[in-house]
């Protein structure tokens, strides 16, 4: 088993940032990739960033594409997702999630993760 288990959200105005975290504990070693999922009021939980645990690439939403970095710390089993230049309709849970799958191709749905981390509130005001 893995447990995911996330910090860093909050509440910030428009054009600000946050750092959001993920920390890993128990089997990491099953892990191959890593991902951020955010799930608003009334939506379907959606995909948000990916990273690779071996080798750190990484492949984003079309959505936050850069305005948010993914990252990895793999010695403190820790991700990472720097959330610059926010807007209102970035206001979601986030939650941190990890695969393990076979790492040759990106993995974006939530159907394909395996653990999922207990969510952290981001709201972003206008």
């Amino acid at each position: 088993q893995v447990q995911l288990v996330e910090s860093g959200g909050g509440l910030v105005q428009a054009g600000g940032s946050l750092r959001l975290s993920c920390a890993a504990s128990g089997r990491t070693f099953s892990i191959y990739d890593m991902g951020w999922f955010r799930q608003a009021p009334g939506k379907e939980r959606e995909f948000v960033a990916t990273i690779k645990w071996s080798g750190s690439r990484t492949y984003y939403a079309e959505s936050v594409k850069g305005r948010f970095t993914i990252s990895g710390d793999n010695a403190k089993d820790t991700v990472y997702l720097q959330m610059n230049s926010l807007k209102p309709e970035d206001t979601a849970v986030y939650y941190c999630a990890a695969t393990r799958g076979n790492g040759m191709r990106w993995y974006v749905s939530s159907s394909e993760y395996n653990y999922w981390g207990q969510g952290t509130q981001v709201s972003v005001a206008s």
